[in-house]
């Protein structure tokens, strides 16, 4: 019945969430995509439009709940609200899946249906990377971190790594289910064949440059509601001081996004002896704060969230993905004070005027990528190219005790691999810690507590095949994929008010 397979499509979708951070059931990155192929099988191009949606439902639904938190716990927001703004979020979103689910079944699920649903796939990860700012999150490739498949990241970046997952399971059905002894000849190649080539993959891309660094990270585990009222300001400041002080000799010490709450003309006679302290002994203190800058063309004034070197070194990175309703607000003039959500501190940033130059320390380049910036593939790539050493920082407060600080960290564990760089990532109240170049995490400081982390990092050099290919190897291979199967070799067979669910095998 199709009340069924609904219900399938729905805990399909969700499965995906449960191969990823925090629960790394490894075994179930290949099921979500392989369960929606099957869902769609028997089903017509219309019923397809409401499965895929239920599916991105339930995938966004689980992967993304972390949504919710950042709505209801850090606003006036209403339950009920808080809820339904949730809901709209999750079944935008699903419309991808929609989108996907029916161009599959309408034009590509011909003889050959099985590699274009897998190129489909991909190209709908990658469609996310970007589409209304983008949503790069839940990619099925970061499950393979752990796994002998890592070692695709640097050659193809996590959708290399994604296509390989999505393959594993279907073509291992289609194996079994199409009777074609030419198509299970290549499915068996296709199938085999990223196996076969791990040895020869593992391999280092990048090498040594240069001494390590000592670096100290500050968790200062502020809590959110008091980080924006000025009235706690000095007691803000203070601690962080208090917390740095005692590192001041090491090479590096990062604090994390926003941690100066002001501006820093207001901030610098508070922060003056202990920024000569860390100049006076060569210490680099970088900070997330908010900065300002003046439109060259119509002279006004842009507010940025930002990250400065503020001594022994120079440079200035604003950010340039800005998180929709938490930094910025579409339509702005009609949104704006009509719920409390709306309203949030810091909401009014802008994007960069010009390109940005790396930060400087002690003879080092570092990129850097703040808070969602990090899920970025390509920005993240295109900052790491020229950059020995990359440093993410972020406020993972905003997710309270939900799974996305987890998923976070895996996103920046994939980014160190892909570009084969050391990741430095500091964070408020976790998940701070250091990222080697094949993605392991060496150091990390524990969650919501107020900690100092202290490690070493290694500035490296050289380009990964993906560095200086990008993701057009792979999305090229996805489109091959995708056209093989043009054609719907079952159009019409299936009424839009069909009942069964049958997986006969093709002939």
């Amino acid at each position: 019945m199709l009340t069924v397979r609904l219900l399938l499509a729905l805990l399909a979708g969700a499965s995906a969430t449960a191969a990823l951070a925090p629960f790394h059931l490894i075994w179930l990155a290949p099921v979500a995509p392989l369960l929606l192929y099957l869902i769609l099988q028997n089903a017509s191009p219309r019923q397809s439009l409401l499965l895929g949606w239920i599916f991105g439902v339930g995938f966004f639904g689980a992967g993304a709940s972390w949504v919710f938190v950042s709505i209801s716990e850090h606003s006036a927001t209403p339950l009920p609200i808080a809820i339904l703004l949730t809901s709209l979020f999750v079944m935008g979103l699903a419309l991808l899946y929609m989108l996907q689910a029916w161009v599959w079944k309408r034009w590509f699920s011909g003889s050959w249906g099985a590699l274009s649903f897998i190129g489909l796939w991909i190209l709908g990860e990658w469609l996310r990377s970007w589409l209304f700012t983008g949503f790069p999150w839940l990619y099925l490739g970061y499950a393979t971190l752990d796994t002998p498949l890592a070692v695709l990241a640097p050659i193809g970046g996590v959708w290399l790594n994604s296509l390989v997952v999505a393959a594993s399971g279907i073509l291992l059905v289609e194996l079994v289910r199409d009777s074609r002894w030419s198509a299970r000849g290549s499915y068996l190649i296709l199938l085999v064949l990223p196996w076969a080539g791990l040895p020869f993959l593992n391999q280092q891309w990048t090498e040594i440059r240069g001494e390590a660094l000592s670096v100290t990270l500050i968790q200062a585990d502020i809590d959110q509601e008091a980080k924006w009222d000025p009235r706690h300001r000095e007691t803000i400041l203070a601690q962080y001081e208090a917390l740095t002080l005692p590192h001041s000799g090491d090479d590096l010490i990062i604090w994390p996004e926003t941690a100066i709450p002001t501006f820093f003309s207001r901030a610098a006679p508070q922060l003056e002896r202990l920024l000569q302290k860390l100049d006076d002994d060569g210490t680099t203190l970088i900070s997330g704060l908010p900065t300002s800058t003046r439109d060259p063309d119509s002279r006004r004034r842009l507010y940025h969230n930002s990250l400065a070197v503020l001594s022994n070194g120079s440079g200035v990175y604003h950010k340039q993905r800005l998180v929709p309703f938490g930094e910025y607000v579409p339509l702005e003039d009609y949104l704006r004070g009509t719920l409390e959500f709306f309203n949030l501190p810091m909401s009014s940033f802008s994007l960069p005027q010009q390109e940005q130059p790396l930060l400087a320390v002690n003879g080092h380049k570092l990129s850097a990528a703040i808070c969602y910036e990090i899920a970025y593939p390509e920005l993240v790539r295109a900052g790491g190219q020229q950059a020995d050493i990359i440093l993410t920082v972020s406020n993972d407060t905003w997710f309270g005790h939900s799974i996305a600080p987890a998923q976070h960290m895996q996103i920046a564990r994939m980014r160190a691999l892909e570009n084969q760089r050391w990741i430095i990532r500091g964070t408020n109240n976790g998940i701070s810690g250091f990222i080697d170049p094949i993605g392991k995490v060496t150091e990390q400081a524990p969650r919501y507590t107020q900690a100092t982390l202290s490690g070493s990092v290694q500035a490296r050099q050289g380009l990964t095949p993906y560095q200086q290919l990008g993701s057009w190897p792979v999305l090229g291979l996805a489109f091959l994929f995708s056209v093989m199967g043009l054609g719907n070799r079952n159009r019409g067979s299936v009424s839009d008010n069909a009942q069964g669910f049958r997986l006969s095998p093709r002939r």
